[in-house]
């Protein structure tokens, strides 16, 4: 496994790998990896001949400063376990060189829309921060494919938009959520969890599960359900952001016509934030 921190050098590698027909799975990350993580190299190992990941804790996409700062930093251990799962290459760039024009000059891309609910709308600039983040690594790497976990679910539909509206000639695909045994969405931020409230973390998707089994027999009292979850998540601990149910393709409230359903859930609990979310 090669391990480039220069921009240069990762895309002479990329380059060659392409010139010789070679096609390329890319996984961008910020690191602190976890099975998940490791789960969507895997699945680029089958749908490409070479593997590239980025490791870069991206500052554009942090509305909260503080959050940024407390963002783990595992770096050796990623390493060695992307070599483990069989990753061709690593790119593990510093803001400095990534964006050479200094954090606050860097012209963000705004794709509006999707970017000003829910995740949105309680994170100002994130979606802003995301898509130019992705862009750059996407110009960089030029790869085939790109894979990205549903736990963030209206990221993955975001990435999307911005494949669709710079007509890059790039497939998105998207991997189910992996979790914990009791059901908790395996996040780097579930490390900073204590320990009475990695206890208490998986009432959110416990949460997400009861509107489905709701709905799926036949309930369709969408707000009565949203409203119900938040206060039992308040009960357990939580501040609850939002529990919505939305059309999963445009991610708008569901309607009693809507046949493709998603119940997203975002929640404090401590100074973690935990988001989460469940297809009907």
């Amino acid at each position: 496994m090669q391990n480039f921190s220069e921009i240069k050098e990762m895309q002479q590698q990329c380059h060659s790998w392409r010139n010789n027909g070679e096609t390329i799975s890319f996984v961008p990350t910020m690191g602190c990896l976890h099975a998940g993580h490791l789960s969507l190299v895997q699945k680029a190992q089958s749908t490409a001949d070479r593997v590239v990941v980025s490791i870069f804790v991206n500052p554009l996409q942090f509305n909260d400063p503080a959050d940024f700062l407390k963002y783990p930093n595992t770096l050796e251990d990623d390493l060695r376990k992307l070599a483990d799962t069989g990753a061709d290459l690593v790119f593990t760039p510093d803001a400095s060189a990534f964006y050479p024009e200094g954090e606050n000059a860097v012209e963000q891309i705004e794709l509006g829309g999707i970017t000003s609910i829910l995740e949105g709308a309680h994170r100002p600039g994130h979606f802003a921060g995301v898509a130019t983040v992705v862009k750059r690594l996407f110009d960089l790497v030029q790869p085939t494919n790109a894979i990205f976990g549903e736990k963030d679910f209206q990221q993955l539909i975001v990435i999307k938009q911005l494949v669709e509206k710079f007509s890059l000639n790039i497939d998105v695909i998207g991997m189910p959520t992996s979790r914990e045994a009791d059901g908790l969405a395996m996040s780097s931020r579930n490390l900073r969890l204590s320990e009475e409230e990695r206890a208490k973390a998986s009432e959110i998707f416990h949460q997400l599960h009861a509107i489905k089994l709701e709905l799926t027999s036949g309930n369709c009292d969408f707000l009565q359900l949203e409203q119900k979850a938040c206060e039992n998540l308040k009960s357990a601990g939580f501040v609850p952001d939002y529990v919505s149910i939305c059309d999963s393709e445009t991610l708008l409230p569901a309607k009693d016509e809507t046949e493709s359903k998603i119940i997203l859930a975002a929640a404090k609990l401590g100074d973690i934030r935990l988001i989460d979310n469940l297809k009907v």
